[in-house]
């Protein structure tokens, strides 16, 4: 028996050094297989972010081009109107200079209706001169020198001007 006894303990000495065997062979494949897949996930993530970094600065490039060809258009757009008010204000100036021509050959050129006409021709004329070589620019500039000159009548004159824009609107 003591045989027998011996060949059981034996036996189940082998078989408990193979199921440690194979435990620690299982541990050892399932650490493996977690790093493994702790690598995956890292290197996914990874890509991940690399590819949300890639969008965003294409995004952000977009974006740019965008707002710099907005930027040129909204230039390019407003040169366009300021040489239309250029050329109108210039046009404007030559039709005062006509019509001031026309006063001058339609109404008698004695008498009190010659002397009136001949100053509204003068002041037509001078007007259409003063705005053709001026234009827009020279009128806003000077308008801005004016009323830095004289700030309190400007002031008045503005009040004046929306009190009776108020009113005729309001009617």
């Amino acid at each position: 028996m003591a045989n027998t006894t011996q060949k059981a303990h034996e036996a189940v000495s082998s078989t408990a050094q193979q199921a440690k065997g194979a435990v620690s062979s299982a541990t050892e494949k399932t650490r493996d297989a977690a790093h493994s897949t702790i690598d995956r996930v890292k290197d996914g993530a990874q890509a991940g972010i690399d590819r949300a970094k890639d969008l965003a600065s294409t995004g952000a490039e977009k974006a740019k081009d965008l707002a710099q060809t907005g930027w040129e258009k909204t230039r390019d757009a407003a040169q366009t109107a300021g040489h239309m008010a250029e050329n109108a204000s210039s046009s404007v100036g030559t039709g005062m200079e006509s019509l001031a021509g026309t006063i001058r050959d339609s109404v008698p050129h004695s008498g009190m209706m010659g002397a009136a006409a001949s100053t509204v021709a003068d002041s037509l004329e001078k007007g259409g001169r003063y705005i053709r070589e001026e234009g827009i620019s020279g009128i806003a500039d000077d308008l801005t020198d004016t009323i830095r000159r004289n700030p309190v009548p400007s002031v008045l004159v503005a009040v004046a001007l929306g009190f009776l824009l108020a009113r005729a609107t309001r009617s």
